[in-house]
């Protein structure tokens, strides 16, 4: 590494020199403010000049500029900017400005000669400078006097000559050849860097080291330099222009960064975190490191990220087919899955499978099936309101796509095969959630996909539920009427609370400002003319009353599982892993819904770390919780200080001496000492010991544990109860208790 000081003016001089600013740098990026700010530094430094006073005139420290020299030619270099390309071409669009306002042809061609060309270069017209492919073309015109193209590097030009021109007008002492004057005493430190590569310079180490401070990189940013960085620049020109610009960047836009994290994410079968500023370099080196260890040639590498970039379009871009699928079924399950229920998890494993797919014989109706298993899952959770744990869980499938591609293995056993809070509803706990949940309200994002699903289903013909014009409809109306309660009966504003959002209540129609408040014998008139097949079952009605509502609800639940349907062995089993030890299944308390899978179960054992306890009741559980959690992880009174938030209840723990103020505590048996004895069994409580409120239920049980699990940071494996494994029939299986709709 050898370190120069060199100035602006002299810098860009040099007529064996030709700059090549490699296309994975940024583009130009200065605005009117960056700009200002230098052309004030180049006042000060020319105010200085004509100040007969001063003897030490003033200089201007304008940055560092970190350089690979290229030979070229016989004796001519190439010098590529790793750092400093903003700096450099300020300077000379500064000095294309002040060219274009001399009015002297000579003084006009000596500047273009001495700095904007020379003989030697090897870019298109001479140019010394080669900028970015985005900058090109609009730097290019201004060099030769061409027509300016708009852009960024256009708009600091004209910010010069604004600025030229008034201060020049100003002050009459001022000329612009004074500025090249200034120029020359804009000071740069030069490091140039060793070519050989025993010495360790590798440009990528620098650039990465350069880019640590400041405005972050991309992720995208960073693994386009990773890949052409280290090549010469002329390939680094053509693989950029050729195929990672026009073939990566410029079909995905913004999108590019995010593809990347999804293509990783495919390739490694795991998790990656979401990209933000905090966490692009860990990403970045994860990156690095698949690439390392699974790429001999970038060249390759990035020749396969090509290979999956329509496929990702097909994902992200609604209008976009490309080559992936003709079957319009096949895109609309893809808008359904990532546009209308707005999933991330599964965007790894669908470009997997959509890849697989473009390479193994195009088998549409293999494709349809798993896409429509991906639906299916989804919407059965969005009902239920689940949707923990899909980010982490989800892309670890993708090692398993040649499984399933070769029917080793099917989709929906391996989502049927997750843990319970990624589970796969079954028909149990959607209907009975159907039921009783405010689907217009809850499910407000979904809601008009499941009702167009539900319809294209019955009818067998594509409703554009996207379409503004086609909107939910309430029967019975959202403002009740005078004639509304006539129609509902004595019970009419309880039913009205209760089922108006519900299910039941609802259908699609293209006529919802008009049929508005009327009432149900006029839309029933609007509706004969509807062409949704929603309004057979409407029409059908006598009148609107209670029954009509939980028929058609009835009606709505039996569609909604038959369009969003699983296999028969399926549909009512336990679609999810239980973990089994021994005869027994264990539970994690902070397992999502677990205290309503519970009840009613019996627990064997409570384990916190390596310590199990034996239990008969939900009671010991709790007690022997306390009990071990106290002696391994924190102390009896800071779990008493905090016990409203961790247990709903100021007097969950209370010593001998604060349960006795209360006698009426102690004759119902609401505690128990760490030793699992009532008060009247124990041997003489003393005034500090320690009791524990134990009249509580399963569920409370649970959620008091996991309560104090997330206050003190303890992981999900920290504790296990284990339940004694039942071994059910099918008509046996268990049906969670669900929350009923509450009467607003």
């Amino acid at each position: 590494m050898d370190v120069q000081r060199s100035n602006l003016k002299d810098l860009v001089a040099k007529n064996v020199t030709s700059f090549y600013i490699p296309p994975y740098q940024r583009a130009y990026a200065w605005k009117k403010a960056e700009i200002t700010r230098f052309f004030r530094d180049l006042c000060r430094i020319i105010e200085s000049e004509l100040d007969k006073e001063c003897r030490d005139k003033l200089e201007h420290f304008f940055g560092t500029l970190v350089v690979k020299n290229e030979p070229v030619g016989i004796a001519g270099t190439r010098t590529i900017i790793i750092d400093g390309q903003q700096r450099v071409t300020t300077g000379l669009i500064l000095l294309m400005a002040v060219r274009d306002l001399i009015t002297d042809p000579k003084s006009q061609k000596l500047i273009t000669d001495t700095y904007l060309v020379n003989p030697s270069s090897t870019f298109e017209d001479k140019i010394k400078l080669k900028q970015v492919t985005k900058d090109w073309d609009a730097y290019r015109a201004l060099v030769l006097g061409h027509p300016m193209i708009p852009g960024a590097v256009t708009e600091a030009y004209k910010t010069f000559r604004r600025l030229l021109s008034d201060y020049c007008a100003e002050d009459e002492r001022v000329s612009l050849k004074h500025f090249i004057l200034a120029l020359g005493r804009v000071n740069v430190a030069v490091i140039i860097l060793d070519e050989r590569a025993y010495k360790g310079e590798d440009p990528q180490i620098i650039f990465e080291t350069l880019n640590s401070l400041g405005r972050p990189l991309t992720f995208s940013d960073l693994i386009r330099n990773f890949i052409l960085l280290n090549m010469s620049s002329q390939k680094q020109t053509e693989a950029y222009e050729k195929v990672w610009y026009p073939k990566i960047e410029e079909p995905l836009g913004e999108s590019t960064s995010s593809f990347l994290r999804d293509y990783l994410q495919l390739k490694l079968a795991t998790s990656l975190k979401s990209i933000s500023d905090s966490n692009t370099k860990e990403l970045y080196q994860q990156f690095k490191d698949y690439a390392t260890d699974n790429w001999e040639s970038r060249d390759e590498l990035m020749t396969d990220i090509v290979d999956y970039i329509d496929c990702y379009r097909f994902i992200i871009d609604p209008d976009f087919t490309g080559s992936v699928s003709t079957d319009p079924r096949v895109k609309e399950l893809t808008r359904n899955i990532f546009q209308d229920i707005g999933t991330e998890a599964f965007k790894p494993l669908v470009l997997g499978l959509l890849h697989h797919h473009c390479h193994s014989g195009h088998n549409e109706a293999q494709l349809i099936s798993l896409l429509t298993t991906i639906r299916t899952y989804l919407i059965r959770r969005r009902v239920l309101k689940l949707t923990k744990a899909e980010n982490k869980a989800i892309p670890r499938l993708c090692k398993r796509i040649e499984e399933i591609y070769s029917g080793n293995i099917s989709l929906i056993d391996l989502l049927s095969s997750q843990m319970y809070q990624l589970r796969m509803p079954n028909d149990i706990e959607i209907r009975s959630m159907l039921e009783s949940l405010n689907f217009y309200k809850e499910l407000t994002r979904y809601a008009k996909l499941i009702l167009g699903k539900i319809e294209e289903h019955r009818a067998k013909v594509a409703v554009d539920f996207r379409d503004p014009k086609i909107t939910i409809e309430h029967i019975m109306p959202q403002t009740i009427t005078t004639a509304w309660r006539d129609e509902l009966g004595e019970e009419a504003d309880e039913i009205h609370a209760r089922y108006l959002h519900n299910i039941g209540n609802l259908i699609l129609t293209e006529f919802n400002v008009e049929m508005s408040n009327t009432s149900f014998e006029n839309k029933k008139n609007r509706l004969a003319t509807s062409s949704l097949a929603y309004r057979l079952d409407i029409m059908d009605k006598e009148r609107w009353s209670l029954e009509s509502i939980l028929s058609h609800q009835k009606v709505m639940i039996n569609a909604f599982i038959d369009t969003f349907s699983l296999p028969d062995e399926y549909q009512r089993a336990e679609n999810w892993k239980q973990r089994v030890t021994e005869g027994y299944t264990d539970f994690s308390p902070l397992d999502d819904g677990i205290h309503r899978l519970l009840a009613g179960e019996k627990p064997v054992s409570i384990r916190l770390d390596d310590v199990t306890a034996p239990v008969h009741s939900w009671q010991e559980v709790f007690l022997n919780f306390i009990k071990l959690v106290t002696q391994k992880r924190t102390t009896l009174q800071y779990l008493k200080g905090n016990q409203k938030p961790l247990f709903n209840k100021d007097n969950a723990l209370l010593t001998w001496r604060e349960l006795q103020q209360d006698p009426g505590l102690v004759q119902k048996r609401y505690y128990k000492n760490l030793a699992g004895e009532f008060p009247f069994q124990a041997v003489e409580p003393s005034d500090d010991d320690e009791f524990v409120h134990i009249d509580i239920s399963s569920s409370t049980c649970i959620c008091r544990i996991a309560k104090t699990m997330a206050d003190l940071g303890m992981s999900k494996d920290c504790v296990s109860i284990a339940i004694q494994k039942k071994q059910s029939s099918e008509s046996e299986t268990p049906t969670p208790s669900l929350p009923l709709l509450p009467n607003s």
